[in-house]
């Protein structure tokens, strides 16, 4: 049985930084191409940023330079390092695990944390 629990998310002012992590359990996680999501409320899901399990990275146009995602494959764990943090980040945000490269296609990931609510004010 596969788990995903996304934890490091709250309430932070503008140009604030958060960093977000998600515990994986019942897989190997190197094997896995591992993507952080967000959705806001009345918007469509979206992706922020992947990790390949052979190491390519994608970054969404949003998040290049501010955001930063990384995997600890011994601890089972990837994190995202947001900082410069705008008014528009505010939004649930999913860890998602797929056995493909599925970059930043909803439809290819099959296993979904519950989510972590991240609030920008300004």
């Amino acid at each position: 049985q596969v788990q995903l629990v996304e934890s490091g998310g709250g309430l932070v002012q503008a140009g604030g930084s958060l960093r977000l992590s998600c515990a994986a359990s019942g897989l190997t996680l190197s094997r896995y191409t591992l993507g952080w999501f967000r959705q806001a409320p009345g918007k469509e899901r979206e992706c922020v940023a992947a990790h390949g399990w052979s190491g390519n990275i994608y970054y969404a146009d949003s998040a290049k330079g501010r955001f930063t995602i990384a995997r600890d494959n011994a601890k089972k764990t990837v994190y995202l390092q947001m900082n410069s943090l705008k008014p528009e980040d505010t939004a649930v945000y999913y860890c998602a695990a797929s056995l493909w490269y599925a970059r930043d296609s909803v439809e290819s990931y099959a296993y979904w944390g519950q989510g972590t609510q991240v609030t920008v004010s300004s």
